[in-house]
Order: C-alpha cells, then sequence, then structure tokens
C-alpha cells in the first residue's frame, strides 16, 4: 500500500514507515518492525507499542520519562526527517513549484536530478493516481536508493528512476511530458532535452539554481530555444512569533502597533538590566502589571533567507501537436 491511496488509514501497521514527532520541531522516521525499538536522549520506545496505535498517538519510552507521538507520513514530513543525500528543496520551494508548473493529476513530469527525493514525494502525492514521475540522477549509488525509498514507501508505479547523465546523454523520451524540472549544475545543457520531452502541445520548464549566474545563461537559452513567459522567483518564508503580553491601557488614539514596541522595549529594558533610571522601570512595572493581557504577533528575528532561484517558462503549442 503506497503512502497515499488510503488518506482513511487511522492506524500504524507492521512495516509502515511512520515519523516519529520528539517534541517541538525534531522529527524521525522509523519503519515498524515487531520487537524492534527507538532510541533517543529520552529513553527506549518499543515498536510494539505503536504498531495498532491511531497515528497522532502518545507513546511513552520504557522509563517514562520521555514521549513521541507517531504521525503518518506526508512529502512535508518526509522533507523534514529525509536522509540527505545532497541539498534538498523544503516546503516552500516545493509549493511554488508544483503550482507554478500547473501540475494535477494525470500530469507526466520529467525531474533531473533525484537528488535526496524530496521534491519526488510531493511530486508523486500531486500527479497520481494516473501520472507519472520520470526521474533521473547520475549518481548511481543515489539512483538506487531512491528506487529502493520509492519502493519501501509503496510508490513504484508511479515513478521510473534512471540512472543517467542528462545533460551529456539526454531523457531519451519524446513528446511525453506536461512538465521538466532541472535541478543541475549546468541546467543549460538539458534543455534541449527537454524541448524533446515535452508533448507537442507545449508545457511548462522550471530550473532551480543557486546562483544568479546561472540564471542568466539558463534564461539566454530558453529565449534560444524559443519559450515564452520566463519569470525567476526567489520564495522567501516570512515567519511571526505570538505571544501574549501586558500591554496597559488601550489608546484608541494611537496605532496598535505602538503599544506592542513599548511593551517589547520594556521587556528589554528590564533584561538588560538598565540601572540608569530605576524609577522610570518601576512606572513601567505597575502600568504592564496593571496592564491587559493581549495575543500579538511580530516577525521573528531570524528567518531563513535565500535557498536558491526559480526560473519558469512555457513552451507553446508546435506544429505537428494533435
Amino acid at each position: 500500500m503506497d503512502w497515499f491511496s488510503k488518506p482513511g488509514k487511522l492506524t500504524a501497521e507492521e512495516g509502515d514507515t511512520v515519523i516519529l514527532n520528539e517534541g517541538g520541531n525534531k522529527f524521525c522516521f522509523v519503519v515498524l518492525k515487531k520487537d524492534a525499538f527507538h532510541q533517543n536522549k529520552f529513553g527506549t520506545y518499543f515498536h510494539n507499542n505503536m504498531i495498532g496505535k491511531p497515528y497522532g498517538s502518545k507513546v511513552h519510552s520504557k522509563s517514562k520519562t520521555g514521549w513521541v507521538h507517531i504521525l503518518r507520513p506526508t512529502p512535508e514530513l518526509w522533507t523534514i526527517c529525509l536522509s540527505h543525500r545532497t541539498q534538498i528543496l523544503y516546503s516552500t520551494d516545493i509549493s511554488t513549484v508544483v503550482t507554478q508548473l500547473d501540475l494535477k493529476p494525470g500530469s507526466v513530469v520529467v525531474e533531473s536530478g533525484t537528488g535526496s527525493g524530496s521534491l519526488s514525494h510531493a511530486l508523486i502525492r500531486t500527479i497520481r493516481p494516473s501520472g507519472h514521475l520520470h526521474t533521473f540522477e547520475f549518481h548511481e549509488v543515489r539512483a538506487k536508493k531512491a528506487m529502493e525509498e520509492f519502493e519501501s514507501h509503496g510508490l513504484k508505479d508511479y515513478v521510473t528512476v534512471k540512472h543517467a547523465d542528462a545533460c551529456n546523454d539526454g531523457f531519451g523520451l519524446e513528446n511525453v511530458a506536461d512538465a521538466v524540472f532541472l535541478d543541475l549544475p549546468k541546467p543549460w545543457d538539458a534543455i534541449e532535452s527537454a524541448v524533446k520531452a515535452l508533448k507537442r502541445s507545449g508545457g511548462r520548464l522550471c530550473s532551480f539554481s543557486p546562483c544568479i549566474e546561472q540564471v542568466q545563461q539558463t534564461c539566454d537559452k530558453l529565449t534560444e530555444l524559443g519559450f515564452k513567459e520566463i519569470k525567476t522567483y526567489s520564495a522567501l518564508e516570512r515567519s511571526y512569533n505570538v505571544k501574549s503580553l501586558s500591554l496597559g491601557e488601550t489608546n484608541i488614539t494611537e496605532p496598535p502597533t505602538t503599544y506592542l514596541h513599548e511593551a517589547l522595549t520594556n521587556r528589554k529594558r528590564k533584561r538588560d538590566g538598565d540601572d540608569a533610571d530605576k524609577r522610570q522601570q518601576k512606572k513601567e512595572k505597575k502600568v504592564m502589571a496593571e496592564g491587559i493581557e493581549r495575543l500579538v504577533s511580530y516577525p521573528a528575528n531570524r528567518m531563513p533567507g535565500h535557498t536558491g532561484y526559480l526560473t519558469f517558462a512555457t513552451l507553446r503549442m508546435r506544429s505537428g501537436a494533435g
């Protein structure tokens, strides 16, 4: 059974790959086996205590000092905890790729290279049950490992893994793909082969590159080969913190941000131990104590930065299209 075939599956069974949440943002995956166990710094967790349990269950360690939650695998969770054989795409970029390539059930996609399979799992979920993914990886060991993972996850019917150098050898496909994704050091060397792989009725192409110089050469090649609507995106995630703060008496004549700024400033001043103005601190403390508790949000001080550039382009219908 594949990961996505039975959305109503509620319990973890022997042989299943499950995701364990070990607290906070810490995740890992295990394959459930009878009499096996998982161990972390908080204790030992027996698989027998997980088999047959509903997803979302809390399982305690042998010593009762630790716990984990059992979660059903999704592409998003797999991206967080998979074994990194290469640098990977994360959910922010993946969602942009799936949307901009206009993928849907039944779509045929060509991907190069496979890498750690992070994007591949999201592509398969989107195009199944009638679509297919052709993924190429020039590194033989990585290609073999990717195929093993797809088989263990029950996804082999939706994907073909090929060990090949797409830049030098091409894809060997003609008039079959609705979309092509390239994650290569020199994507411009694979674009001619991508044109052959795309259906004559037209299709979309995406190239992921970490450097703007790569983007420039890719765009030049896309223009040369007749691609239109060439656009490059950099997807950034903006996180917000949510806290309960005492903001004092609300004054509707001033913007709400004023109170948030003052409250955060007051907290920082108290943390820093500013001895220059003790009376002012005491006054502010009294105001804060008498204030009203409110939930407020503000941007995180540190947020993930640039991962790479996503270049999208459209190949129009060509002669001979049916």
